[in-house]
């Protein structure tokens, strides 16, 4: 549909086709005509001829009035506020859904003019790692002009070709995902690549996207909670759902459950497998070096053989890598371009290393936050900072996937030569209570402590860093570059954990002025 001939009538039918119109909606005859440009859902954008979507738990009736005071054309609502918002507004024309999701998705994807279907679309899912590929996968596309041609939605930033912004959730709800994709064609990018959240997937934050390409990194089990999903299968199926609606399926065979992957991947025209080690995959990788900061290896496609350097630590950053070279290749990108993109990538909190002047202590910022990134980031930080004294720092959220303040402190402990257990994220919860639990669950004979407040555990680990026997590598996990804590129902502005850490290091150097001279 042409966004400039779109009308409520268009969008009424459009519901109609799929089955989600309910016999509430009252348009009016006047109201036929009436031009659709855009959907939204927070009342703070609308703009005129938008057509405001009430949903969410926590929708105020005044949302809708502000929406129509700013210029919207009208709104979709589900059958439970159709009454309420009929009485309120009896003259406001109003689309009623049998299913609000589904029918925010579809409307949000023609009110923008498909805007997919100009772009090439790449969606990358998994437990860990969609950070790190798109990030990579962007520095690749963008070649040696940064924001000339590549869109990113992720769970770190969102730019669109109008705004550059901190993102608030992985995947966005449809009309904010529709409206940057929109802004994206209208700035003439070539390409959209986005993180896509087993929530996105489950919730139908991204139905009716078409992806050129699908991305599926690993699966691990994370995310399973009343408040995310009730069970692993719940989990799993949310993120298989991906290649029902992508071209192209590029899997990694290294994954867990892998054959379960590749059996729903077929449902695409096109595979491209790809894994560490693997010489029966289209992309694999061998030689693979880690060391100081920088992983090397020699990767394989069928159109070039050629060397690789990634400048992050982490071995398990070499099938992000792969990934993203079977992204990339598959838009025919050249070799060349490939190898300068990995070179240059950095991810602000992922494996960000601080060097310290006189590199007695280093410091590692990440995201990892679940089993599975823990058990790829602590084997690679003992590799690649041997006869180091290990301190990791972190915590597990409140209210959700509790499984974490048991099982991180296991796998941690493992390597870790002391564990420091703080906030983050507690929600309703006690950060205390939280980090008790996580004390119970440390290996017996791991020195661990409770220092919650997060700035103070951060300049604690420095100062047990400097009192280490030899080097330290400080890991301070979790967060990553998020610069909100999650508190009592409200978002609470917190410091990065990667200024944390340089202040804690500049304070213990104020007061011990000899050592910076060492």
């Amino acid at each position: 549909m042409n966004t400039s001939l779109l009308t409520l009538a268009d969008l009424a039918q459009l519901l109609t086709t799929k089955g989600l119109l309910s016999d509430a909606t009252t348009l009016g005859q006047d109201a036929q005509d009436i031009a659709v440009t855009g959907a939204d859902c927070d009342s703070r954008v609308v703009e005129p001829h938008h057509l405001f979507i009430c949903k969410g738990a926590a929708f105020k009736s005044a949302y809708l009035v502000s929406a129509r005071e700013k210029g919207a054309c009208g709104y979709l609502a589900d059958e439970a506020h159709a009454d309420e918002l009929s009485s309120l507004m009896p003259d406001f024309p109003a689309l009623i859904a049998t299913n609000l999701r589904e029918a925010m998705a579809w409307v949000a994807k023609a009110a923008y003019g498909n805007p997919d279907e100009d772009l090439a679309t790449i969606g990358i899912t998994g437990t860990k790692g969609k950070s790190t590929t798109t990030y990579m996968l962007r520095a690749i596309l963008e070649g040696n002009d940064p924001y000339s041609a590549c869109g990113l939605i992720g769970s770190i930033e969102t730019y669109d070709g109008v705004t550059s912004q901190e993102s608030v959730n992985t995947t966005p709800e449809s009309p904010d995902l529709w409206r940057y994709l929109a802004h994206m064609r209208d700035r003439s990018l070539r390409y959209a690549v986005m993180e896509v959240s087993s929530q996105a997937l489950k919730y139908d934050r991204v139905l009716g996207l078409k992806l050129d390409i699908a991305g599926f990194l690993n699966i691990g089990e994370d995310h399973i909670s009343p408040l995310e999903h009730p069970n692993w299968d719940d989990y799993f199926q949310s993120k298989l759902k991906i290649f029902s609606q992508a071209k192209c399926a590029v899997v990694n065979l290294n994954s867990d459950h892998v054959d379960e992957i590749l059996e729903r991947a077929h449902a695409c025209q096109k595979l491209v497998t790809f894994g560490a080690n693997r010489p029966d995959a289209d992309i694999w990788a061998e030689g693979i070096e880690s060391a100081c900061g920088f992983v090397t290896f020699t990767c394989h496609t069928p159109e070039w053989a050629g060397p690789i350097t990634l400048t992050m630590p982490g071995t398990f950053n070499v099938e992000n890598a792969l990934c993203t070279i079977a992204c990339a290749t598959e838009l025919h990108v050249p070799y060349e371009q490939i190898a300068e993109g990995l070179a240059r990538t950095k991810v602000p909190g992922r494996m960000e290393l601080i060097q310290t002047p006189n590199a007695k202590v280093t410091g590692i910022v990440d995201f990892a936050h679940n089993k599975m990134a823990f058990e790829k980031f602590f084997p690679s930080v003992v590799k690649d900072f041997p006869d180091h004294h290990v301190i990791a720092v972190f915590g597990a959220t409140g209210d959700k996937a509790t499984e974490r303040r048991f099982e991180l402190p296991a796998v941690a402990g493992k390597f870790a030569d002391r564990l420091i257990f703080t906030k983050d994220d507690p929600g309703h919860e006690k950060p205390e209570d939280i980090c008790r639990a996580m004390v119970e669950a440390t290996p017996e004979g791991v020195p661990c402590e409770i220092v919650p407040d997060r700035e103070a555990a951060i300049a604690r680990a420095v100062e047990l860093g400097f009192a280490a026997d030899g080097p330290a590598v400080i890991c301070v996990l979790g967060r990553g570059t998020e610069g909100v804590q999650h508190e009592c129902g409200k978002l609470i502005p917190a410091p990065l954990d990667a200024d944390l850490f340089q202040d804690a290091v500049r304070d213990w150097y104020a007061k011990h002025p000899e050592d910076a001279k060492a």
